[in-house]
């Protein structure tokens, strides 16, 4: 990397890298690589992890009265592939991507390069500058958008979902049970399970009744497999009469002082 385009690079991130070497790989596809230990792959996986890390402690800092259901799906839309591609472009990183000959070719750097790219210079700047460094790039980057979909109606009506799928597959509709309730009358937690015909699917906490059963139906959805990575519901008819049979699965501790 020459040093106009470190300079350029440096000046778009907000760091000046000690060591201008983990910059460099940060940015080498490894495409481009003599061996792939030397690519940018490795530091996709650490920079994946801080960067999920900062994420999840900013939603829950900046949202406390999100439920978990809601904070992982905030999580997942703003770490998704589309966001972090977004993000790289933005900083101009695509542009300063090294890659071989025939990724070169191809035109455009492809969406999921341009998300790898922006995870393995977090690593970089992690390595170089420590967490505090990473983070505070991160959460300018990214507060932005997790405010976006704070404010963007993510909170989906996953009973609604879960009803949806039920017609769809011809099961029986889903119907919640209370099996615990904790604490006092004015703050009072419950514990609550959605069944289907037979099955019973994770009980989940919450605190309030409806908040409970949002948490259950979003257990249940997962369970089903009709829950994409991205926090999004996938409902498909031909995929909902395949659904999997059921299997115990643990239910959540119940929470702590209340």
């Amino acid at each position: 990397m020459d040093e106009r385009l470190r300079d350029h690079v440096e000046s778009a991130l907000g760091h000046r890298f000690r060591d201008p070497a983990l910059l460099e790989r940060a940015l080498t596809h490894a495409s481009l690589a003599a061996e792939r230990a030397e690519s940018n792959e490795r530091m996709e996986f650490l920079g994946d992890a801080v960067l999920g890390l900062v994420v999840c402690e900013s939603v829950y800092t900046r949202y406390p009265r999100l439920l978990e259901g809601e904070m992982t799906k905030i999580k997942s839309l703003v770490v998704s592939r589309h966001c972090c591609a977004r993000v790289a472009k933005d900083l101009g990183l695509d542009a300063a991507l090294a890659t071989g000959k025939g990724m070169q070719a191809a035109g455009e750097v492809p969406m999921s390069l341009a998300a790898a790219a922006i995870e393995s210079v977090i690593a970089a700047v992690y390595l170089d500058g420590g967490f505090e460094a990473a983070g505070r790039l991160i959460r300018r980057w990214f507060d932005p958008m997790i405010d976006e979909a704070a404010s963007s109606g993510h909170q989906k009506n996953f009973k609604s979902f879960l009803q949806q799928y039920a017609q769809q597959s011809g099961n029986h509709p889903p119907a919640y049970r209370v099996l615990d309730e904790q604490g006092p009358d004015h703050a009072k937690c419950f514990k609550v399970a959605v069944e289907m015909g037979s099955r019973r699917f994770p009980a989940c906490w919450g605190q309030a009744k409806k908040a409970a059963e949002q948490e259950a139906a979003l257990a249940a959805l997962r369970e089903l497999g009709v829950l994409g990575t991205d926090g999004e519901v996938r409902l498909d008819p031909e995929r909902t009469n395949g659904a999997p049979p059921h299997t115990e699965s643990p239910a959540r501790h119940a929470p702590q002082d209340v």
